[in-house]
This record gives structure tokens, sequence and C-alpha cells, in this order.
């Protein structure tokens, strides 16, 4: 009986001197891998199940290049390539969606996001921070910031600049993998793990964390926080803002629906229907006091805002005499105390 996988793949990163690992680099990672192409790489590394990641040699490289040449011709490409590599080298397998144990683990899982294998809220990523060094990503890759100082005086005395971009846990996307489709002013916005759709443009002012990203086109030019999904067609104006569960969104998953726009310097503690808008500069938390409109404009109830979250056809604003939040809409009266009702 062949055996089943939920993810399989073949890197090639980085260590420090003690052989930890600090990132790695997954060209080719698979969701629900071919059980004859597992069968093939577990009986040469000895894999007897669960969730691990098994250092290769450049001949185990090879061999498996090998084994695999009928089965799966791409990998068995990919396998040629790395039996040349000169930095360590890793078979990951994850055998179930469980939590991280490891830090190779851990790059699988955000490649599998950034290659658009899984969509955020897709994958378990417990305990993922532990299992993310936080390093140097430099002009020569990623370097223990405990070996940095001794790497920058080498350079010094070759007479070279090695420069830090980043001191962080997480790389920026494209130094891994770059998307179809997708226009990225600056990449160093946009984090390992993100999932850029697409038809996405993400200009300069634009951020998109881990676990977090766009279903395309649309247009980023605010911050797509961790665990914020942006539906088809929707844009964010400038320095807009979507609250996440790391930034005090608590357990609550905001999400952006289909066709909608948030304003520059808006921001939204809240999940978005379709067609939704937030005026420019209003954020929009669950807690705020909302006077709901119908569509003559006339006072129906005023309601918290998260008693709004996920309805379709808003318009979020700011009465710029009275300073109160209004929700307008194309609904009746009748229709929205029924639309509130059915989100109780």
């Amino acid at each position: 009986m062949s055996t089943t996988l939920f993810s399989l793949a073949f890197g090639v990163g980085t260590q420090n001197r003690q052989g930890n690992w600090l990132e790695v680099f997954y060209a080719q990672p698979l969701l629900r891998p071919a059980g004859e192409l597992v069968d093939a790489v577990a009986n040469l590394l000895g894999y007897s199940g669960g969730n691990q990641a098994i250092s290769l040699t450049t001949s185990q490289a090879s061999q498996l290049a090998d084994a695999v040449k009928l089965v799966d011709p791409a990998q068995c490409a990919l396998l040629t390539r790395l039996a040349e590599s000169q930095r360590p080298l890793v078979a990951t397998f994850l055998a179930e969606d469980a939590a991280l144990t490891s830090t190779p683990e851990a790059y699988l899982k955000l490649h599998l996001l950034s290659h658009r294998l899984v969509k955020p809220h897709g994958l378990n990523l417990a305990g993922i921070f532990p299992l993310l060094p936080n390093v140097a990503w430099t002009s020569e890759g990623a370097i223990d910031l405990a070996e940095l100082g001794e790497r920058q005086l080498e350079a010094r005395l070759k007479g070279e600049l090695l420069e830090v971009f980043s001191v962080d846990k997480f790389p920026k996307m494209t130094d891994y993998v770059v998307p179809a489709g997708v226009r990225l002013a600056d990449s160093a916005r946009v984090r390992l793990g993100a999932y850029i759709g697409e038809g996405t443009t993400v200009m300069h002012e634009g951020f998109v964390n881990f676990n977090a990203g766009t279903e395309g086109p649309g247009m980023i030019e605010g911050r797509v926080s961790a665990g914020v999904f942006v539906g088809k067609g929707s844009d964010l104006g400038g320095g807009c803002s979507t609250m996440g569960t790391l930034s005090g969104g608590g357990n609550i998953v905001i999400s952006v629906g289909e066709g909608c726009l948030i304003g520059a310097n808006a921001g939204i503690g809240i999940p978005l229907g379709d067609r939704n808008t937030v005026e420019a500069g209003l954020y929009i938390t669950a807690g705020t006091k909302v006077n709901l409109l119908d569509e003559q404009n006339a006072l129906v109830k005023v309601v918290k805002a998260r008693e709004l979250a996920g309805q379709t056809d808003l318009l979020f604003r700011r009465n710029s005499q009275s300073g109160a939040v209004e929700c307008k809409t194309h609904k009746s009266a009748i229709e929205l105390n029924e639309a509130l009702h059915a989100h109780n």
C-alpha cells in the first residue's frame, strides 16, 4: 500500500556553526504527493512515518533523483540540481497537518502558502514563532546574529560590505517564490507565508503578513495583517489597516469580502461582507457604535459594528457635522432588521 503524506519537499538552506537551521528554500514543495513518489523516497531515506525533517547528503540526493525519475520527472530534475549543492540539504515529510516541531517544517508550511497551494487559515501553524530563529537577512543570505559581527569584519577586511537588510524571524517572500501575475513595488513588504493571488498589486505602502493575503485581482496600498484574507476585486487604500489576530483582533477572523474598498488611512476590526466601503480615515472596531441608516437615510437603530460583520452592500462613513459613525445601505428598514436578527 502506498504511503500518503500531507506534504513533501526537498530543500536547501542555511545552518549556523552549531548545525541549527536558520532557513530552508523549497523550490518545488508538494501538497499531497503521489504515493509512488513517497514510497520511493521513504525507502531510500529510512522514513518511518510522522512529521520529520531528514538531512540529505549530495550522494543521497543523486540516488533519490534516480529513484523518482519515472515517477516524478520534475522532482527528479530538482534532486539532480540539489546533488550539486554546497549547502545543507533536507527532505521534509509532513504526514499530517499537525503542530510544528522543527524549522524545516515551519519553512515548508510558509512555502505552501506563498506557492498558493494552501490559502490562509488552511494550515496548522501552532508553535511557529519559537521555530523561526531571529536572524540577519543580508547580502550573503541568512546569518546567525551571534556570527554576524565576525562576518561583517571578514567582509570589511576583503574590501567588501556585508549589507544587513533586516533582522527578523520572517524573510521576504520574493527571496523564495514570486507567484505568477503579481506586482510588488517593494518586495520587503511581503513576508514569506503571504498568499498573493494572481492580479494583485502591492504598492510601496502596502504590506502583507504571513498567513494572510489576497484572492486577486486587487490593489493593496495598506496593511494586510496576519490572518486577514482579501477577496476578489477589493482595494485597500493608502495607509489603511486591517486588524489581525496578532495585533488586537482577538479570536475574530478578520476578512475583506469581494468588491470592497477601504479608504486611505481607514481601518477595520470586523470582517467585511461583499461590496462594502469604508470611508477614508474611519477606523471601525468591533465595539464601535454605528447609526444604521436605511435607503431613505432614516435611523433604523444604533448597533455595535460587530453586528454588521459579514453583511453585504454597506457604506461606513462618519457624519461630518455630528461626528457619529453611520452605516448606509441599500436595504429597507425591514430588511435590515431581518438581516441583523439572522446574525444574532
